[in-house]
């Protein structure tokens, strides 16, 4: 026994036993959040409850089942229910969605089990997901098409028909209203600001006053061509509506316009179902959020996370690398070199709101607000380049993630041998050729490592974003279609800051915790597959210079 724990082999396998144990539980934090997360776009079956409540009032419900607990009988009583059974006893209630906002207040309820009187699923039932107020519950039983009132049993075949096309008109008005009335609102913002500037060069004449003018009064000719366009969309689109009888018995119209599907979870095979969860979760990942980030989307805070982090990384890496090379290559052994490393080390281990402080008043205060009165005084005193915006966040998380560029990059260095410097030296290159031809080829695994921690770790802040960019909801991506095209002074949304305002910001808890595990898992999907490219990338780079290692 003496010998087997001297051999190091318990510490070999406790170790291994270790490393096996992390990975278990992180492999299953990552199911339960993908569970949770992507079984919210299954659609549910749609009861139809008879209940009774303490007075002995019945009244009817209709909703999906969103989740149940057992509840001990004496914490009821206690809220004020009555019960003739055992006070030890567990009674089941059921967190019901009912949605149909606008009639009954809150889209959530609790249902004890003992106050059912009954539990049926109808096939007529549907669920109509709506732009606002949520999703609306009921029988449709007729359509309103342009004016005239039709049985739902003679047009039924044809009600999604009716729905997709106002889908797709309110589609085409508000890509109008982003793409060509945008365009046409800010070319006429910056013709203010080349009028104004004008004015403080003491450069207006009369003859540019008239240009101006004149270019003025074409844009706003456009604009009211679109706008009546656009109004005429809206319109088309609002012309029908569907008649729905909701659980208070009573029938609404609702507007076509405002719906973006229905569907009839009831009638749904195994497939269907299917079906529905990947256009669920494709419309969550393409489309933009609604309802205070409690519904809808999340394409603009995947497309900001992503574009911030390439970003980060174009910024990080050459600084990062440069950096690393002075220090191995031509920075002399001495007390400073070592303190700059020491320096370097221990930047990795400053808190990352520092950093956000930094940015923010470094970034944003300083250089933005000197970059604003240096090249956009016509548009002070609203700031262009001196507000948080997506260049200070990549900026400011490019100094936060460099000092693993520069340690992976430098351990990547030290491990090429000195024999392979003064061979090319010995064969006449110069040392800028050899750095550039062999040094940086064989070291870019390495850099490729860092990055790759770099990436992993600026994808998941939120902290200092706060401070330097990120936003709850950004009305424009940081990429259009109106030059420069790349607007780098923009806000943006976030996958991590999403998380935090739909987990702890949010109006309606209930509707926003599936939110959170989808919103999780698809910012973990999205590191991992940054990583993975890196990862390929330096694998490729791997093998393409192995060849300069003998």
């Amino acid at each position: 026994m003496g010998k087997w724990f001297k051999s190091g082999s318990p510490w070999i396998w406790m170790t291994g036993g270790a490393v096996s144990i992390s990975l278990i539980a992180v492999l299953g934090l990552l199911l339960l959040i993908a569970w949770r997360g992507l079984s919210y776009f299954w659609p549910a079956d749609i009861y139809q409850w008879e209940v009774v409540d303490q007075q002995g009032k019945r009244s009817t419900i209709i909703g999906e089942i969103y989740d149940k607990e057992e509840v001990p009988t004496e914490r009821l009583i206690a809220a004020g229910h009555k019960f003739s059974e055992d006070p030890g006893e567990l009674v089941t209630r059921y967190l019901i969605k009912t949605g149909n906002r606008e009639f009954v207040g809150l889209d959530f309820r609790w249902v004890l089990e003992t106050d059912i009187l009954s539990r049926t699923t109808p096939i007529d039932l549907a669920k109509l997901e709506r732009s606002k107020n949520g999703d609306f519950f009921g029988y449709p039983i007729a359509i309103i098409e342009d004016g005239k009132r039709l049985a739902l049993d003679d047009v039924e075949a044809s009600f999604e028909e009716h729905i997709e096309r106002a889908v797709a008109l309110s589609d085409k008005a508000t890509t109008l209203q982003k793409r060509e009335i945008g365009a046409v609102n800010y070319a006429l913002e910056n013709l203010r600001l080349k009028e104004r500037r004008y004015e403080l060069d003491n450069a207006l004449t009369d003859s540019r006053k008239l240009e101006l003018q004149a270019e003025r009064d074409k844009l706003q000719a456009d604009y009211k061509i679109l706008e009546k366009a656009f109004f005429d969309l809206r319109a088309e689109a609002g012309r029908d509506a569907v008649i729905v009888r909701d659980m208070r018995g009573e029938e609404v119209t609702l507007k076509l316009d405002s719906i973006l599907g229905v569907t009839y979870s009831n009638r749904l095979g195994v497939l269907g179902k299917l079906g529905h969860w990947f256009s669920g979760v494709g419309n969550f990942v393409s489309a933009d959020p609604r309802e205070a980030n409690t519904e809808g989307g999340v394409f603009p805070a995947i497309f900001g996370t992503v574009f911030m982090v390439l970003l980060m990384a174009v910024i990080v890496t050459p600084f990062g690398v440069v950096a690393a090379i002075y220090l191995h290559e031509y920075a002399k052994k001495g007390p400073i070199t070592k303190m700059i490393r020491i320096a370097v080390i221990n930047l990795a281990g400053v808190p990352s709101i520092v950093y956000g402080v930094f940015g923010l008043g470094f970034f944003v205060y300083m250089l933005g607000g000197s970059i604003d009165q240096l090249f956009y005084p016509e548009a002070l005193p609203a700031p262009t380049y001196g507000s948080p915006g997506v260049i200070w966040s990549a900026l400011t998380l490019a100094i936060l993630t460099l000092p693993v560029v520069i340690v992976s990059t430098e351990e990547g260095l030290s491990r090429i041998p000195s024999s392979v410097r003064q061979g090319s030296l010995a064969l006449g290159a110069t040392k800028a050729e050899t750095l550039w031809r062999i040094i940086i080829p064989m070291a870019s695994p390495a850099i490729m490592t860092g990055l790759i921690l770099a990436v992993a770790r600026a994808a998941g802040e939120v902290a200092p974003l706060m401070l330097v960019g990120v936003v709850k909801l950004a009305p424009t991506l940081p990429i259009d279609m109106n030059f420069p095209f790349v607007h780098l002074e923009r806000k943006f949304m976030h996958l991590g800051f999403h998380i935090y305002d739909v987990g702890f910001q949010s109006p309606n808890v209930e509707a926003a915790r599936p939110l959170v595990y989808a919103t999780s898992f698809l910012l973990v999907s999205v590191i991992v597959s940054l990583n993975l490219t890196a990862i390929a990338v330096r694998n490729h780079l791997r093998e393409k210079y192995r060849s300069l290692e003998h």
